[in-house]
């Protein structure tokens, strides 16, 4: 029998109740509220990360000059890690929230359990820049990243590893399907909760599509304002796209009580049977964005890090 994990089933039912009081007085989301709600659900939930030496610039050569924000951890200082592959993390927020600065702390604790340097990527955000601009930014980091770090004397190997959660996974993955038909610098991908399916098919977005936090409906307000120009949600989709032995090695994180659980797990099977090497973590009491609650589940987000560097041993 399914069971969510005891402090999160208690938390949930305070929120449900709050979302209940919103909707029975008409309320609307907007783009303000949904960026004000994961800032806040971060910052009260996810303490500061580990002090290391982080710094600024912009990379440069695509469509737009892309922010990014550059972590080094002590390892990396130290020399041991500079010629590891570095982290490009594409932060979630269903396309229209989150930031570099929301997910800080997040992309410091990252860093650290890795080992490696991380680079978090501030793409432009829907609605006001929807469908590709934000993938087109990340495929502008892939390529441009090098130059910028060497600019900042930050070394490096020139290979990559793209790692994001939900709405950034999905670009991650997106961003994996465009390059695997050319050669490319991506030696991996890690992929938490993402939102594989834009289409909304799979049996989990109604199985869990109400009182686990990111609901039905939301989704669909989130993928209206990131699909504004007529695109077949299908054929943008990473879930249908092509799957070929060129695809980086994946390791794709699940939560039992998310919505976008069957998604995940059809995707690891596609990657597998395209040839390409892909590892599925399953939570069983967990919902979707589990990282921004960390103090309510610290053992799981614990357990998120240290697989995740696992996975990245040796790369």
């Amino acid at each position: 029998m399914r069971q969510l994990e005891p402090k999160l089933a208690e938390w949930l039912e305070a929120v449900n109740a709050q979302v209940a009081q919103l909707k029975a007085a008409g309320f609307e989301p907007t783009p303000i509220s949904a960026r004000e709600s994961l800032a806040n659900l971060t910052r009260n939930f996810v303490e500061p990360g580990p002090e290391m030496t982080v710094c600024e610039t912009l990379v440069l050569g695509g469509e737009y000059p892309v922010p990014v924000r550059i972590y080094q951890p002590a390892a990396t200082e130290e020399g041991s890690a500079k010629e590891k592959a570095a982290i490009i993390y594409c932060h979630g927020g269903g396309h229209m929230a989150g930031s570099v600065s929301v997910y800080d702390p997040i992309c410091r604790r990252i860093a650290e359990a890795c080992g490696r340097t991380l680079i978090s990527v501030e793409y432009r955000r829907a609605p006001e820049n929807p469908y590709p601009a934000a993938l087109n930014d990340l495929i502008s980091v892939v390529r441009h990243l090098g130059a910028a770090l060497d600019k900042k004397g930050i070394a490096h190997n020139g290979r990559w590893i793209l790692m994001g959660d939900s709405g950034g996974g999905a670009m991650c993955a997106s961003a994996s399907r465009l390059l695997q038909h050319q050669p490319h610098t991506i030696d991996a991908q890690v992929l938490i909760y993402p939102s594989l399916d834009y289409t909304m098919q799979t049996p989990s977005i109604e199985e869990n599509g109400r009182g686990y936090l990111l609901e039905k409906e939301k989704i669909l307000w989130y993928f209206n304002n990131y699909l504004q120009n007529a695109e077949n949600p299908r054929q943008v989709s990473p879930l249908y796209g092509e799957f070929t032995r060129n695809l980086p090695a994946s390791l794709v994180i699940t939560a039992e009580f998310c919505p976008l659980r069957d998604e995940g797990v059809e995707y690891v099977r596609k990657v597998r049977e395209g040839g390409a090497n892909a590892e599925l973590l399953h939570f069983n009491d967990m919902i979707h964005a589990f990282l921004n609650i960390e103090n309510l589940v610290p053992d799981a987000c614990g357990r998120v890090y240290r697989h995740t560097a696992e996975f990245l041993h040796g790369l």
